[in-house]
């Protein structure tokens, strides 16, 4: 059981920010998703629930950044330097691997529409 709540709007300029929420019921390790029109559904970052490790995809390592409030359970995405490329329907995920296919996620948010214009 997972919630996504974005925050930041869901058009933004190439080189900007945005921030992604999303809110997960229980403690279980969170990952995000993105699926870009006619793509497959694409690992972007994840995070363990009771420890800092994180993982990255390679397009967005050094740019996007993955955290979570314990207290709140909450896990962010915070998105800068967006490209055209990142240009998709982000996920949040739940009940899986740090890293893994979407197959192997349990709980998924409902997504939300990214779009960066150049």
């Amino acid at each position: 059981q997972v919630q996504l709540v974005k925050s930041g709007g869901d058009l933004v300029q190439a080189g900007g920010s945005l921030r992604l929420s999303c809110a997960a019921s229980g403690r279980t390790t969170m990952a995000w998703f993105r699926q870009a029109h006619g793509q497959e559904r694409e690992f972007v970052a994840g995070i363990y629930w009771l420890t800092s490790q994180t993982d990255y995809a390679d397009s967005v390592k050094g740019r996007f950044t993955i955290s979570r409030d314990n207290a709140k359970n909450t896990v962010y995405l915070q998105m800068n330097s967006l490209k055209t490329g990142d240009t998709a329907v982000y996920y949040c995920a739940g009940g899986g691997p740090l890293r893994g296919l979407s197959k192997d996620y349990r709980y998924w948010g409902q997504g939300t529409q990214v779009t960066v214009s150049s």
